[in-house]
């Protein structure tokens, strides 16, 4: 069936399509994420498209490259079903015993299992391993499991069913009120009610409505929206016709970041497929809705994650932000009302719509609704995208799914919300991850980057990595956020360089407040975070700094020194030969000396030492 004319032709498509669905062939999933292709997928895909070829499997089994698994530690990752066998890290030697002993023989690979660190079990099912039995996945039960860009796969999967049930039988004022109902907050930052901000901008009278979504994650760490995009780019795509429905547009903006290329792409595909199913366009499947999605790029810019900064991007001129009010759903692009909701805000919208306001609004708590999609990264064992309910504990998240602290160190604080977020201590493990609680202890929900850091880590640089990134980024329109991010970054880096006095932590604490106070935009107003939420936590560790020009966590270059233990030394050579300033100096067999003088504190001796001689002080 070619292009659809009515609601009925999308019935009659889909019927079809579950008609043509073969359950009992083998269907091998292949991670095609970015995180995957840089280890080695796209060789690995190669590899089965040959040997399916070589061994005459081409109709007993379906190959399918898709989107982000979320286990990216371990990828690339291939599980194959019906029965979710799961092998990680498989490399293109590995493929034709899958073929052979799993697709055929429907038997597990002992030596490509996934081992348990925790038990150290071998686990043969993808739904048994910790990582993935501790999820909720909602917004990405499709991802890696279906062909990004494939409509008809995502049909198969319910895909578009929503939007032609709000066609069919609700009202706009309806799908407002359902949206609302549900208890949806956004999920680029903020947490604003969904459906308040869309009824904002349909009771906004005007001639004209757009509506945009918010692709520009900039975030260190953050990457849950790119692979939303590139792995089920048509969830989105359906929660934004379900939006321009209930508010009234003609017209949506896609604003991703050309850094994003994968996503890019995806979604342009996805977006010609929908086109030619008549998904989108003129008065489609004859309901008289009318909707077009153009893809805008951005060119990286951190501050063009803000609303107003953000439409002005896509206007054509630069990021930067406006004074709110009026906000953009009254005067946004163009000056007509504008929506604005980021891509997993999006993509819950569909499931939202088949479901009902009921089922969501039962997962989460009082007032954080649904699951939230976080990028575990860090000094953790399992690094990546993990989707939770709301109100997890951060021990659940980083202890059950990621599997705990590397090398078992201590646990000491993570990073949640970016550059606008805060960190969040040890005493704070068990407390539920909700954007109120979050608040409370200083921290913001933000996109769900979430960086876990150990004993190692240094909280002073921690504040100073973040605010240089912001100030960095700063789009310099304000003078709160122009000189005042500046001046607190020099007063962080003075206090790691060991240059500052106490008085410095009341300099940081007034500036922190005065930016707060009269930066423009919000990213200018949080700026401040991670400095104050380190000041409140670690408070400690910036008066060691300070006090006794000393850095326990040994980050601090200039306040830390190397030798090396004459008693634990055994005169291997190691560091001697590493050392790229020749500051150290010994015979074979005898404990080595490291000159101060010439020491330039790179660490390399360190990091080769198999005796632990080398003392950080």
């Amino acid at each position: 069936m070619d292009r659809l004319s009515s609601t009925s032709d999308f019935h009659a498509w889909h019927k079809q399509l579950m008609a043509e669905l073969d359950n009992n062939i083998p269907l091998v999933m292949l991670c095609g994420g970015i995180g995957c292709k840089a280890m080695g997928s796209e060789d690995v895909h190669r590899a089965f498209v040959q040997a399916i070829d070589k061994l005459g499997l081409g109709d007993k089994v379906q190959l399918k490259l898709t989107g982000c698994h979320g286990f990216c530690e371990k990828g690339p990752v291939v599980v194959v079903l019906p029965d979710k066998f799961f092998y990680p890290g498989v490399k293109p030697e590995n493929v034709e015993d899958i073929l052979q002993q799993t697709v055929i023989g429907g038997k597990p690979i002992e030596d490509l299992q996934y081992i348990d660190p925790a038990s150290g079990n071998k686990i043969t099912y993808e739904q048994d391993v910790p990582f993935y039995a501790g999820q909720q996945r909602n917004v990405f039960r499709n991802n890696g499991k279906i062909d990004p860009v494939e409509i008809a796969d995502y049909v198969q999967h319910e895909g578009y069913s929503a939007f032609v049930k709000v066609l069919q039988a609700h009202s706009p004022e309806e799908v407002v009120k359902i949206v609302t109902d549900s208890g949806l907050r956004g999920r680029g930052g903020g947490g604003f009610p969904t459906g308040l901000k869309w009824n904002f901008c349909r009771q906004t009278p005007s001639d004209q409505k757009y509506l945009i979504c918010n692709a520009d994650e900039g975030d260190p760490g953050a990457f849950m929206d790119r692979s939303i995009l590139e792995g089920t780019p048509h969830a989105v795509l359906e929660g934004m016709l379900i939006a321009g429905y209930a508010i009234g547009a003609e017209c949506g903006f896609i604003y991703v970041r050309t850094e994003y290329p994968l996503a890019v792409s995806n979604t342009k595909a996805a977006l010609e497929c929908v086109r030619q199913k008549g998904l989108l366009g003129e008065n489609i499947l004859g309901s008289g809705f009318s909707f077009e999605i153009e893809i805008r790029e951005g060119a990286g810019a951190f501050v063009c994650g803000e609303e107003t900064a953000l439409i002005a991007s896509i206007e054509g001129h630069r990021g930067m932000p406006k004074p709110r009010p009026p906000f953009p759903a009254v005067k946004g692009y163009m000056g007509k009302p504008t929506n604005i909701n980021n891509v997993e805000t999006f993509a819950n919208i569909p499931l939202i719509m088949l479901k009902g306001s009921e089922w969501y609004n039962a997962i989460g708590t009082e007032k954080s609704k649904g699951t939230k999609i976080f990028a575990l990264a860090g000094k953790v064992k399992n690094t990546g995208l993990v989707e939770v309910p709301m109100g997890i504990t951060l021990r659940e998240i980083i202890y059950d799914i990621g599997g705990g602290i590397l090398d078992d160190r201590e646990f000491k604080a993570a990073q949640l919300g970016g550059p606008s977020g805060g960190c969040i201590p040890a005493e704070h493990l068990d407390s539920e991850i909700d954007y109120d609680n979050v608040q409370q202890i200083g921290a913001i929900m933000g996109s769900g980057g979430l960086i876990v850091m150990d004993e190692d880590t240094c909280m002073v640089d921690v504040a100073r990595y973040f605010l240089e990134f912001v100030q960095s980024e700063s789009c310099g329109k304000c003078t709160p956020c122009r000189v005042g991010t500046k001046k607190m970054l020099q007063i962080l880096q003075d206090i790691c360089g060991g240059r500052a006095e106490l008085k410095a932590l009341d300099q940081l604490d007034q500036l922190a407040g005065n930016i707060k106070k009269g930066a423009l935009c919000g990213l200018g107003q949080t700026a401040p975070n991670p400095v104050m939420s380190t000041l409140r936590h670690f408070h400690k560790e910036y008066t060691e700094h300070i006090e006794e020009r000393k850095c326990s966590a040994g980050v601090c270059r200039e306040l830390i020194g190397y030798s090396i233990d004459a008693v634990k030394c055994v005169g291997c050579g190691a560091c001697l030969k590493a050392c790229p300033s020749g500051a150290i100096t010994g015979e074979r067999k005898e404990p080595h000396v490291i000159d101060k003088v010439v020491c330039t504190k790179c660490g390399i001796c360190n990091s080769v030492c198999k005796f632990d001689a080398v003392d950080v002080r």
